[in-house]
């Protein structure tokens, strides 16, 4: 289990934000998705970095930055033959959406994986499926160790944050990125379906890895 893919449903998902409290449905296509976040053995096959705090083969990596998680995008695509999704000018990056390769998924992408048709704010008592505070001892857990959700994803609450593609707000915060899930340190609350957090797309933290997502081939 680490590299395995999960085909996710065309659906809609309505994603909120507590800070403005404000509510927006977005309808998301039919994609793959990593059925974990990112190990360190992938990371370190694929880009031969070993960047995390915590060290474990099947350990997510952990401490890398958005626009680390874009390079490691492209370079697997790369490696499998794949058009990759981005195209990086130094800080600067675009999605070709037309483009097979990897990429992060969107945030709105991420919430209806993890939600898998649930409604509430877990797909199933947190205790079950999620790695945080109070169970984790806090400290990173190998992947796919709490229970999946009905669509077979592991991981999308707790242990790291998931980078996603969006900008959380550009008005207010420029070009923060979205982080979705929760940690294994965060309190219960953080580890909702629903919860948006941002940062710099440099910022690194041992609560923090990504997995990676494809789209359809046109």
């Amino acid at each position: 289990m680490g590299d395995e893919m999960v085909a996710v449903p065309a659906g809609r998902v309505t994603l909120s934000d507590r800070r403005t409290r404000r509510e927006w449905p977005v309808d998301v296509a039919a994609f793959v998705i990593g059925a974990c976040p990112v190990t360190q053995a992938r990371y370190a096959l694929i880009t031969g970095e070993r960047p995390s705090a915590a060290r474990g083969d099947r350990l997510p990596v952990e401490s890398v930055s958005w626009w680390d998680a874009v390079r490691f995008c492209n370079a697997l695509s790369r490696r499998e033959g794949l058009a990759p999704a981005y195209r990086m000018r130094g800080e600067d990056v675009e999605w070709d959406t037309t483009a097979g390769g990897y990429r992060l998924p969107t945030e709105a992408e991420w919430e209806h994986a993890c939600r898998a048709g649930s409604t509430g704010p877990r797909y199933g008592p947190l205790d079950e499926i999620a790695w945080y505070r109070d169970n984790s001892d806090e400290r990173v857990h190998d992947v796919g160790g709490r229970r999946p959700n009905a669509w077979g994803l592991y991981d999308t609450l707790g242990n790291v944050w998931d980078w996603c593609w969006d900008v959380y707000d550009a008005e207010v915060y420029g070009g923060y990125r979205v982080l979705r899930g929760g940690g294994w340190f965060d309190e219960h609350w953080s580890c909702r379906a629903s919860v948006r957090r941002r940062s710099h797309p440099a910022f690194r933290s041992d609560d923090v890895g990504f997995r990676v997502a494809r789209s359809p081939r046109p």
